[in-house]
């Protein structure tokens, strides 16, 4: 076999760093200090009792710290979207591990090379983890809904060339209430210089997330 070289864009991507954004929140109350506040408070509980009142409860907030994305995926699953990779991924660094983790697989076997990387971001409640997601799936263009899985979910594969090899990702990104669940998922054939179908990594890459969603939603 003669020796290969990869892209430079391939290249590159064996030192991933990933930044995630996470959103914060507060609440603040103050209590009554006068029997007429008092009064006022017992009228206003009544009122908020009624099925008629606007809700007052504490933002929702299911998941409170990332599971480990390196467990997110069953051995055959990283076999199968990664021959010849480790099964136990390498997990990289986060300034925050408890709200975001990554773990990544590649390899290259014979002439294929694949890339999967599987991230968590727990945010502050389901209202934030929706605006986030809205935010980053507003300039993706191309790509569609993934039905059936966690409460919102986006899909698109995109095709690149570089030094006339070509490489095609996917990346599939659901909203599970306060959690965000990405994945990415590529690969390339350095003997004909061409990619994977986009059916393929398109597949793969929702094959992922479902797997890493469901190990979400088993640690809750």
């Amino acid at each position: 076999m003669r020796p290969l070289s990869l892209p430079l864009a391939l290249t590159a991507r064996l030192s991933p760093v990933v930044v995630l954004a996470a959103a914060g929140w507060a609440l603040s109350s103050g209590p009554a200090t006068t029997p007429a506040a008092e009064d006022r408070t017992a009228t206003q509980k009544t009122d908020d009792d009624s099925p008629s009142a606007p809700a007052t409860a504490a933002a929702s907030k299911t998941y409170s710290a990332a599971p480990s994305p390196c467990g997110s995926l069953s051995s055959k699953s990283i076999k199968d979207l990664v021959p010849g990779a480790k099964t136990a991924g390498k997990e990289l660094p986060s300034t925050d591990s408890k709200v975001r983790r990554t773990c990544s697989w590649n390899a290259l076997k014979g002439y294929d090379y694949r890339w999967l990387d599987v991230s968590y971001e727990i945010t502050a409640s389901d209202e934030a983890a929706e605006e986030s997601y809205k935010e980053r799936i507003a300039n993706k263009g191309g790509g569609g809904a993934v039905p059936g899985v966690g409460d919102a979910g986006y899909s698109v594969v995109n095709l690149t060339t570089e030094d006339k090899q070509k490489t095609r990702e996917g990346t599939v990104m659901i909203r599970a209430s306060n959690a965000l669940v990405a994945i990415t998922y590529s690969g390339s054939d350095f003997e004909s210089k061409e990619a994977p179908s986009t059916d393929e990594i398109n597949k793969g890459a929702i094959k992922a997330a479902k797997e890493a969603v469901a190990a979400l939603e088993d640690g809750q």
